[in-house]
């Protein structure tokens, strides 16, 4: 809840995911849409913002403000009998200051009546795909354009870099997710080379970001193109559209054509295969699950 108040990192999805597994908690991906409908973007931090830094939460009273503006505000489920490490997370709330109204915004001046995160599905992401919408401009949130596919990380930054990449392009970087990277290096130079460059185009991705980046910037597609997720499939002048507002992200292909082209596609050859890396590629799951273990309880029992 905290993140989605503030527009914060496309990681905590993650990690929570991850958290709730180790706990032995079924947490499905699609709770995260439900609770950014309840809880809007109370504040906004650099790079969304650029003139606003943690220090500047801090200094109207840092988290504590946050949660107090969420709890006041009455529709996100916030539980303020819940234990901290100084006490309940009551005690923490009700000694914050209210809200400064420029930093932590209220009522009509809000960022966004919903929350800075969201998860978008579709033919691309079946099991889902990850957007932080506080960082994306009003104007880019639909979004249509031609496809341009790289297998890592480091060919999309060239090409980017080589000036590849132009307006109406969706860049596509794959078999970089938790499986294929293996481990979910984090992608923020193409991301920043993107918006540096003042190229008004999307990036979608099966790997992760960090809470740097902004622009229209799609990370943790599952399944991942490793774990042989749609995302394997696009080629380069496919059509995607995209429409944050509405969570889908699809590409324009008859299920036939989707099919056909499924059957084509070669098997995944891991990148390490030895060692504890290579054990760890061969039973991590997709970036939907928390990128844990298939040998995790939760999933044993499914």
């Amino acid at each position: 809840i905290l993140d989605l108040a503030m527009g914060g990192s496309t990681n905590t999805v993650l990690h929570t995911l991850a958290l709730a597994c180790e706990a032995g908690i079924s947490y499905p991906l699609e709770r995260i849409n439900k609770l950014a409908k309840l809880t809007p973007t109370f504040c906004k931090v650099s790079p969304s913002r650029p003139d606003i830094h943690l220090e500047d939460v801090n200094r109207v009273g840092g988290i504590a403000a946050i949660l107090k503006t969420v709890a006041q505000d009455g529709r996100a489920p916030l539980k303020l009998d819940l234990k901290t490490c100084t006490g309940s997370l009551r005690d923490m709330v009700e000694k914050a200051p209210d809200a400064d109204g420029d930093v932590i915004r209220t009522g009509k001046k809000v960022f966004s009546k919903e929350g800075g995160l969201a998860i978008l599905y579709g033919n691309i992401a079946p099991e889902g795909a990850v957007v932080k919408t506080a960082g994306v401009d009003k104007e880019m949130m639909q979004f249509a354009g031609r496809a341009k596919c790289y297998d890592s990380q480091e060919s999309a930054l060239e090409a980017i870099l080589k000036g590849k990449v132009v307006d109406g392009d969706v860049v596509v970087i794959r078999y970089e997710g938790p499986k294929g990277g293996p481990g979910m290096q984090e992608m923020l130079s193409p991301t920043s080379a993107l918006k540096g460059r003042g190229i008004k185009a999307a990036l979608i991705t099966d790997g992760r970001f960090s809470g740097g980046t902004r622009g229209l910037c799609i990370g943790h597609i599952s399944p991942e193109a490793a774990s042989g997720g749609p995302i394997a499939i696009l080629k380069n002048g496919d059509t995607i559209k995209i429409d944050a507002a509405k969570r889908t992200l699809d590409v324009e292909l008859s299920a036939k054509e989707i099919k056909r082209r499924f059957s084509k596609l070669k098997p995944f050859t891991p990148k390490v295969t030895g060692g504890w890396l290579g054990r760890y590629a061969r039973h991590v799951l997709s970036a939907h699950a928390g990128a844990v273990m298939d040998n995790t309880a939760l999933y044993q029992k499914k």
